[in-house]
């Protein structure tokens, strides 16, 4: 069996990284943190000019029609650039919600995202916080078993401070008599994609943040010295960033074969998301630490440039599902009767 990426999506992935490199600077993420909204309308519509926020919108919506396993090289590298805008969210999230909802949410409002004319937000009760409600054109939001279809007159928010200034979270209240779009079965099912798929786009910016963060560090350590030499020569120093390689590269397969399961909905996809959001955010914890570390005192000041994107891998392993609530399920799944475990079962 062939795991590898097509040459067309390596070479996609390669076009939106230099793109995103070239656009998403330090500097301009500092920048938007001073705006009212957040959020860079410049960058947005530069992103829309490109097709990204379709890329999960049927052809017939005039999107690019394709799907997680398509998009998640590309959340790499939003991770890569901490890239301050929803992309993401709408791509992974609010994309297939409106998708799966139909009928006339998805006939008004898919070409609007597609042609980046709308954002759409969802918010789930596990996350308490709902990011960027504040420039949502629609909200799509759970109360209880319930979910609801809600534009920006029917809600009230109140902005709450996030570790990561670029993650803009509010909590958001209405009227829960309002008539829900989904409720029972068909909420939850809707609920739990959008968990799945959240927790997806964590793991995959988890990895472009840890790989951004080792390079930041490299760079670093080869041009500081002392005692006549750059620090990046001593043994602590290399280890320090190999222990974060090593605990990436295991946590890349895990991402893929989730975003695998979750385009192809599998039955597995739920543990395999869990599983992936594990990896990969521990890896980025790590390379917030070591990076940290081999930074000296320095390395958490609001100067330097590491903290933009510790900080963001802080704030999404927290978002979408915490630890112990992915580590609860794949243990679940693990420790069931009938649990199919080993080298026999890995492909089915």
């Amino acid at each position: 069996m062939d795991f590898t990426f097509s040459e067309d999506q390596l070479l996609f992935q390669q076009s939106v990284r230099d793109f995103l490199v070239n656009e998403v600077s330090p500097e301009k993420i500092r920048a938007s943190w001073e705006l009212e909204s957040g959020r860079d309308a410049d960058l947005s519509r530069q992103i829309a000019e490109m097709g990204l926020p379709g890329m999960t919108v049927p052809e017939e919506f005039n999107g690019l029609g394709m799907n997680e396993l398509d998009f998640v090289l590309l959340a790499q590298e939003c991770g890569y650039v901490a890239l301050p805008d929803p992309l993401v969210h709408t791509v992974l999230v609010a994309v297939p919600m409106l998708r799966e909802l139909g009928g006339e949410l998805a006939d008004q409002w898919l070409p609007k995202i597609a042609a980046g004319e709308a954002k759409v937000v969802v918010g789930l009760e596990q996350n308490i916080l709902v990011e960027d409600a504040h420039t949502a054109d629609l909200l799509l939001l759970q109360k209880g078993a319930k979910l609801f279809s809600l534009t920006p007159n029917q809600v009230s928010l109140r902005h709450n401070e996030s570790i990561d200034p670029s993650r803009k979270l509010y909590a958001v209240e209405f009227d829960a008599k309002l008539e829900p779009v989904a409720s029972g079965e068909k909420a939850a099912a809707l609920l739990d994609a959008a968990l799945n798929r959240g927790a997806l786009g964590c793991a995959a910016q988890a990895l472009g943040l840890a790989q951004r963060m080792i390079d930041m560090t490299v760079q670093y350590t080869a041009d500081r010295q002392q005692f006549g030499k750059p620090i990046g020569s001593f043994q602590a120093v290399k280890h320090h960033m190999a222990n974060i390689a090593v605990r990436l590269e295991y946590a890349k397969a895990p991402v893929h074969r989730a975003a695998y399961a979750v385009s192809m909905g599998q039955q597995s996809a739920a543990v395999n998301v869990s599983h992936a959001k594990l990896m990969a955010c521990e890896a980025a914890n790590l390379a917030a630490k070591n990076t940290i570390q081999a930074h000296g005192a320095m390395g958490y000041t609001w100067e330097v440039d590491l903290h933009i994107f510790m900080k963001k891998a802080w704030a999404l392993a927290n978002t979408w599902g915490d630890a112990g609530f992915h580590k609860a399920r794949v243990a679940q799944h693990i420790f069931a009767d009938d649990a199919q475990l080993g080298a026999g079962t890995t492909f089915c």
